[in-house]
């Protein structure tokens, strides 16, 4: 903590090349990962006073996962619900939390809904992925709703040489199908790529109560355009899905739906003083689903500007200091019935100071947010962070978060327009160790506190007299403690998490639903000459499945390995199977999983 330096802003597109940049005390620390995330500042993970893990394009490229889910669930403490197959609905809990109480970025652009908080993780391609970072813990303070559990950003790839060209195609269980190309490339103060690829799969059974494969087919593109003009650096980006699901509706009749989802920004940035450097960003994000069967929709359209400025202010403190804007627009339309046109302005200001001086780092960050529904809120963090030695860091911190009431919860089914926001504040202390390069050990102990929890209440039983509605009743309380473990013995490399947690409903003391008390996750490869072989596992302890069922989902233990061979320098073959052992599971109660299955991929050329 006592290198100033790493506070430095980056664009987000060119922070992997900030590891080259950072000098830290002692040599060995240049293998610590740079993230943003944790402060919107660059830092190195070891620095950041928070939970941080990275996921690289190199392990992005080993897992042949077919969505952003399939890379996050072997991450330890992240729980990952599928209703089914590929494409089916998905939720993601972090530190016990719920399920949109994580917020989603990418490039810097929330992708939550309006509608009812989620992420569309089941439509994300990691093909077009460069990196994803993922904070744990509160961020509210920085980003306003939603970041209650942590916040999870993926960064989309960028050309990272003068000349970038790379290309796969792959086959695969269930007649999965896939190809990806990627080109770009800088000429002068000039700089732009495009990704094209497509994801295409038959499926399997995905409920247990019906015979019928659901297949999933995603055609995503990446662009981007920018160009240094000195004073100014100016990009235009643009990040887009779409395709069809598959799936079986609650009576297990065949059905299926289009989707599509956009994040489209134009990004300036500039130094106007050698001490300030300051970045706006303008951007439209779309999620849209038409179910094909019926008129049923759910769409939400969301313009956003984000002002950012960095500040130094002397040799030991950065000043992070900005405002954000956005215009939201929701419809939900769902058995024929909802609404259409809710629309919301949301406006806030965010501050944040970071302060390192010698051993001792300090952190406080704060933000007022205006929101068109419910009203306003404000939010806030304090972290301290103190080196031990040159090896060993320490950092207590504390701060809360908020999740606002979406349209479904106001208009949908049980709306309410008096429904306040939900509220989090979070404890932790934790404990950064490097023993050497390549060996980090983290360790942190957490306690996040949830109320005003938007629960429905029905008086008089499902569709009684008196009508049900939805109301700030239900209270939760997650402790926990978790680790990370990164390890590198020459060709031996890899990671170990692991969390203990009690996800616990504050009223009836019931575990929360699908979300376990243990899990451990562990990725090891190995490297000689030209093959590298691999594997992930994932072990998880039993949890409820829903607060409406007595029904408990057991836990599991899941095997993947992975080889790949070199056969030419710009040729790799890869092979992947998932779930060796052939294990029977369920993350949602009467939706079936992945058994086991072959993937078989030849990429051209580099990342």
């Amino acid at each position: 903590m006592s290198s100033v330096h790493v506070l430095k802003v980056a664009p987000a597109g060119v922070c992997l090349l900030l590891s080259s940049m950072v000098a830290p005390a002692a040599e060995m620390l240049s293998t610590e990962p740079v993230v943003v995330t944790a402060t919107r500042t660059a830092q190195t993970a070891d620095e950041t006073l928070a939970s941080v893990q990275v996921i690289t394009r190199e392990q992005i490229e080993r897992s042949q996962a077919g969505d952003v889910a399939g890379l996050l669930r072997f991450l330890a403490g992240v729980d990952v619900a599928r209703n089914g197959g590929p494409g089916q609905a998905t939720s993601v809990f972090m530190r016990g939390a719920e399920s949109n109480h994580t917020l989603l970025l990418i490039d810097g652009v929330k992708v939550n809904t309006g509608t009812d908080g989620g992420a569309p993780w089941q439509n994300i391609n990691p093909a077009m992925i460069e990196r994803i970072e993922i904070v744990r813990g509160p961020r509210s303070a920085l980003y306003g709703s939603e970041a209650i559990g942590g916040v999870i950003q993926i960064f989309t790839r960028r050309a990272q040489a003068d000349v970038s060209e790379s290309g796969a195609i792959g086959l695969g269980s269930d007649n999965t199908f896939r190809a990806e190309g990627n080109i770009g490339g800088r000429k002068g103060r000039f700089r732009g790529g495009m990704g094209l690829s497509y994801y295409g799969t038959d499926g399997f059974q995905s409920r247990t109560a019906a015979t019928r494969d659901r297949g999933f087919n995603n055609t995503s593109l990446n662009l981007y355009a920018g160009a240094d003009l000195g004073v100014l650096d100016v990009e235009l980006s643009s990040w887009l899905t779409k395709g069809k699901s598959e799936y079986f509706d609650f009576f297990l009749t065949p059905v299926d739906q289009d989707f599509d989802n956009s994040v489209t920004a134009l990004t300036l940035r500039a130094a106007p003083a050698e001490d300030w450097n300051t970045s706006l960003k303008i951007s439209r994000s779309r999620d849209n689903i038409k179910q094909n069967q019926s008129s049923d929709v759910t769409r939400t359209e969301r313009w956003a500007a984000d002002w950012q400025n960095d500040i130094r202010l002397g040799e030991y403190q950065m000043l992070t200091a900005g405002a954000y804007v956005a215009t939201e627009e929701t419809d939900s339309i769902v058995f024929g019935s909802g609404f259409e046109g809710k629309d919301k302005t949301v406006k806030a200001v965010f501050a944040q100071d970071q302060i390192d001086a010698g051993d001792h780092s300090l952190l406080l960050a704060a933000r007022y947010t205006d929101d068109g529904f419910f009203g306003e809120k404000t939010t806030w963090n304090l972290a301290y962070g103190y080196r031990l030695t040159e090896v060993v860091n320490l950092f207590a911190s504390v701060g809360t978060g908020f999740k606002a009431p979406s349209s479904l919860d106001l208009f949908g089914y049980g709306g309410n327009s008096d429904l306040r926001a939900e509220t989090s504040k979070n404890y932790e202390f934790g404990v950064h160790h490097q023993f050497g390069p390549g060996h980090t050990l983290a360790v942190t102990a957490f306690q996040n506190s949830i109320d005003d929890l938007i629960a429905y209440r029905d008086p008089d039983g499902f569709l009684g007299p008196i009508p049900g509605q939805n109301v700030n009743i239900d209270r939760a309380r997650i402790r926990g403690v978790e680790l990370q473990y990164r390890f590198l013995f020459g060709p031996l490399s890899g990671n170990v998490s692991a969390t203990r947690q009690n996800p616990e409903d504050r009223d009836s003391g019931d575990q929360l639903p699908r979300r376990a008390k243990k899990s451990l996750a562990a990725v090891v490869n190995y490297r000689t000459g030209r093959f590298v072989f691999g594997g992930k596992f994932l072990a998880t302890g039993e949890r409820p499945d829903t607060a409406f069922t007595t029904n408990e989902l057991g836990g599991y233990g899941v095997l993947d390995l992975n080889a790949s061979v070199q056969l030419t320098p710009k040729l790799r073959l890869q092979g992947t199977v998932e779930n060796l052992f052939d294990k029977d599971y369920e993350t949602a109660g009467g939706f079936k999983t992945q058994g086991r299955a072959l993937f078989v991929n030849l990429r051209l050329g580099g990342g």
